[in-house]
């Protein structure tokens, strides 16, 4: 009878987890779907507490005394982690559930040694693919939220011979994995197998520059899903083998969209070396010397009073200012005075999926006046102005005109099509492909350098001024 009872527990919890993903897919749903996924893993966990039973009634205080240093650092990095470092921290969290699944499996080996018992086939295959995958996603996504923190570089690092020793050490790996399951008393082969998945999983990151961090995330996301459902076969608990399998599918179909938004095989992003390298000297000047408009806020706040429809393009300098607050407060300004407000988001803006649209909507800005990329192109060139605020890669029209270009391809937002282009950012440096962007010298755009909440500020106070 107990038994039935955590198999209906763990039923309801896998529900709960589909229509979690499902409600996830819309900034209007996704806090509701956060709270279903909570109480999916609530419920999960009670079962997993009624599967026990008597026989693991000795460890619960350990348990519980873990799950409780857990939510503890769990609540206060949520309490008080940037927006801005979002990024970082999933890729941190990545990490950790890859980690949980080598540790686990590991554990779970060890264990059976010490009984005497003879792993079956399932049991070893299953745990030695828990050590590669949740090894090469933890220091996969340690070097990740290094980059992405700036610890070290975010330009590609390559060096001679690098493909033939990630494909020597993947190979490595599952033969190291094969030996496991074929002699699998000799327990050593799983540290083995781990370090050699740990060297794979720094060196296979290590040449993916910061243009591509996003889909980087989204990949490893899904192989820390692959991870713990390899750890469910070898647990044999079904509720962790449908979690995983739902993390690791979701987190592939995410990668295939952002590759497909940036028009890139998730080879190239895994192999291409592709990120920012610096242009400056001559290459800079030939796109920008003597063509770059400056202007004040009350040039541009001129601009603003004759236009009746107006685009804003958020960027990652949006949200290192904190600007989506002064950004609402501008766009009920010009709503206020008639003129049609939208919002077009790139599906890369910003260092992970939807970190745009996350910003928006904590600034509680409407969510139909939040335009995806395929619905605001056709309008921009009967925009009158396009307000684009710390993106660069998103709108570089380079993506169109120069086959040679790192984002060459990639669907951009064609904000240059625009009547008037307003670029606020500090300066002229390069977004993360590293590369120069034409748009900040055509004849249409005006550029602002401040930083992004000030100069927002700014504009609503020149356009307060009376005429």
């Amino acid at each position: 009878m107990r038994l039935v009872f955590v198999n209906l527990g763990y039923l309801a919890a896998s529900v709960l987890f589909i229509l979690t993903f499902k409600g996830l897919s819309h900034p209007r749903t996704a806090v509701r779907a956060n709270l279903l996924g909570s109480i999916g893993m609530l419920i999960a966990v009670v079962a997993t507490f009624l599967l026990l039973g008597g026989e693991g009634a000795a460890g619960y205080g350990v348990i519980l005394g873990g799950m409780a240093v857990g939510g503890g650092i769990g609540a206060l990095l949520a309490l008080r982690i940037r927006m801005t470092a979002m990024p970082q921290m999933v890729a941190l969290l990545n990490g950790f559930g890859g980690a949980a699944s080598v540790l686990v499996a590991g554990a779970a080996l060890l264990e059976a040694l010490a009984l005497g018992q003879v792993p079956s086939a399932q049991f070893t295959v299953a745990t030695a693919a828990a050590g590669i995958i949740g090894a090469v996603t933890f220091f996969g996504s340690l070097v990740a939220f290094a980059k992405l923190e700036e610890l070290i570089g975010g330009r590609p690092v390559l060096f001679p011979g690098q493909r033939g020793l990630n494909g020597g050490l993947l190979l490595g790996a599952l033969g190291l994995g094969g030996w496991l399951v074929a002699t699998p008393e000799t327990a050593w082969l799983y540290a083995v197998i781990v370090a050699a998945a740990a060297v794979l999983g720094v060196t296979g990151v290590l040449p993916i520059g910061g243009a591509d961090m996003p889909v980087v995330i989204t990949l490893l996301n899904s192989y820390s899903g692959l991870a713990a459902c390899a750890t469910g076969f070898v647990l044999d608990n079904n509720m962790l083998i449908v979690a995983g399998s739902l993390v690791g599918a979701s987190g592939i179909i995410l990668t295939q969209i952002m590759c497909r938004a940036m028009n890139r095989p998730i080879t190239n992003v895994l192999f291409g070396g592709v990120g920012p390298e610096v242009v400056t000297g001559t290459a800079a000047a030939d796109v920008y010397a003597g063509k770059v408009k400056a202007a004040s806020a009350e040039e541009i706040a001129m601009v603003l009073e004759a236009a009746r429809r107006v685009v804003i393009v958020p960027g990652y300098g949006l949200a290192v200012a904190q600007a989506q607050h002064a950004v609402r407060d501008l766009a009920s300004l010009l709503e206020a005075r008639g003129v049609e407000v939208d919002f077009g988001i790139h599906p890369v803006a910003g260092r992970m999926p939807g970190h745009m649209n996350v910003l928006l909507a904590e600034a509680d800005i409407p969510y139909e006046k939040v335009k995806e990329m395929d619905v605001v192109n056709p309008s921009f060139a009967q925009t009158d102005v396009v307000i684009v605020i710390g993106a660069n890669d998103v709108v570089n029209p380079l993506a169109r005109t120069d086959p040679t270009s790192p984002i060459a391809g990639m669907p951009i937002l064609d904000v240059d099509k625009a009547r008037t282009v307003i670029v606020i950012k500090r300066s002229l440096s390069p977004g993360f492909a590293g590369i120069p962007n034409p748009l900040f010298a055509a004849d249409n755009t005006l550029m602002y350098f401040a930083d992004g909440k000030q100069a927002v500020l700014d504009l609503i106070g020149a356009a307060r001024q009376p005429a």
